[in-house]
């Protein structure tokens, strides 16, 4: 295969602290790169090389996002009719009943929109929490299905629950297990346990979950979102949940020595800036969640897939709680580093989220051309400034080209949208026969 150079920007090869090509170029081949440099280095070592020009935009590590929930796009427009004054109003009013209006079509079509916006916003590796109790056996795979079609990288799991009985909790738990099993190694699509949250998980499904987790694999929860989730991991650790493996998001009501504990766990603490800004919950405090050791990631939470404009949610959100116009970069970077580790063990591909030979080919090229230098000592400032208000031009996942100049190539988003369209009717008319 010829290779294929992107040139024309400044490349960062790292999203937090990498090295930084002010003119430079990235060459790749099938799913791979194969050299980053200058771009007359590239230009040079690649004569016979097809060209994709940045013009100017900011080519950088295709983005992950460590917490979606694709089944929300239904949610668009729709006024739950019911009271929505609290976290646990809105929970019972909206998501619990939006939910288990799902059907397949609806899984799958949710799916398809959100996938499109991670294609737009140049999110090439995402971890999807997934709820549709009225669809559980096989939604996975539906899900997985428009996954491939769009050309991304997933992470995937159902959200164990026991707020509808136990019998439904052990049906998201078969889900889980039938879906991880079946995509071990998968070099592309994988699979976690997804649980609810504690304070709708009982003692037996815990043990559940506990006895026939597959070794190494981990879970996928929400923690501490809201103030009804108390002591979420004294319960999780009690059933042996709790370690490297585990993706937490939100953590917002967790004490000073639960993030102690969530430290010596090895545990992934996803913050969600937005969405916790939606909800009315509070905010993690991300400085002592650092200063406590630890590791820390970020997500978007099904409020939208634009990772960057997350990154400076979390950014302004960390000055205006400290009051401190200087703080943030020495926290902010880190969750895209934590992303990127995550990714890395989770797919086993140690070079995941770099721009380095030998790591996949996942690139995007943010259109924000910049008026002053690019370097080391600055990107993320350029990042955070500049990128997160940008349109992405391009999206390469694995090698392939999904977005060119800001068409998608392999999502017909007006096509998907207008099915979105005809199903709506049917969802909302079974969410409004849901009591709240």
């Amino acid at each position: 295969m010829t290779a294929t150079i992107l040139s024309g920007g400044p490349v960062l090869t790292c999203n937090v602290d990498g090295k930084v090509f002010e003119r430079g170029a990235v060459a790749f081949e099938w799913d791979r790169v194969v050299a980053v440099g200058a771009e007359t280095a590239i230009f040079s070592a690649y004569p016979e090389a097809r060209r994709l020009e940045a013009k100017g935009g900011l080519i950088i590590p295709g983005l992950i996002n460590l917490h979606h929930h694709f089944y929300s796009a239904f949610a668009r427009g729709l006024s739950p009719g019911v009271p929505t004054r609290d976290f646990e109003e809105v929970l019972h009013g909206v998501w619990w009943r939006l939910d288990r209006a799902l059907d397949a079509d609806a899984v799958r079509v949710s799916a398809a929109l959100a996938l499109a916006d991670c294609v737009r916003w140049g999110c090439t590796t995402v971890f999807d929490h997934h709820a549709s109790p009225s669809c559980i056996p096989g939604s996975l795979d539906l899900i997985a299905g428009e996954v491939r079609k769009a050309g991304l990288s997933a992470v995937l799991c159902y959200e164990v629950t026991d707020r509808n009985g136990h019998a439904e909790a052990m049906d998201g738990l078969d889900e889980n297990l039938r879906f991880l099993l079946a995509h071990l190694g998968g070099p592309r699509v994988r699979g976690m346990v997804g649980l609810h949250a504690a304070f709708t998980l009982n003692d037996e499904t815990l043990a559940k979950v506990s006895s026939r987790l597959p070794r190494g694999a981990g879970i996928h929860v929400h923690a501490a979102e809201g103030v009804r989730d108390v002591g979420p991991l004294e319960r999780l650790d009690r059933f042996g949940l709790l370690g490297p493996d585990a993706l937490l998001a939100h953590g917002v009501h967790l004490t000073p020595t639960e993030l102690e504990r969530v430290a010596a766990s090895g545990a992934t603490l996803v913050h969600n800036p937005e969405s916790n800004a939606h909800n009315g919950v509070g905010r993690l405090d991300l400085l002592a969640a650092s200063e406590a050791g630890c590791r820390l990631g970020l997500g978007t939470d099904g409020m939208s897939s634009n990772l960057l404009r997350s990154l400076r949610a979390a950014f302004l959100g960390l000055r205006d709680a400290q009051r401190d116009p200087s703080s943030g970069f020495e926290v902010i970077p880190g969750l895209l580093r934590g992303n990127a580790e995550f990714a890395q063990r989770a797919f086993s591909e140690p070079l995941l989220g770099q721009l380095v030979p030998g790591a996949p080919a996942d690139i995007a090229v943010v259109d924000a051309p910049s008026p002053t230098p690019v370097g080391t000592g600055n990107a993320f400032g350029h990042l955070v400034y500049a990128a997160s208000e940008a349109p992405v031009r391009h999206t390469i996942a694995r090698g392939r080209i999904l977005m060119k100049d800001f068409e998608l190539l392999s999502i017909d988003l007006q096509s998907v949208a207008a099915e979105a369209r005809r199903l709506a009717p049917r969802v909302w008319s079974r969410f409004r026969e849901i009591p709240a």
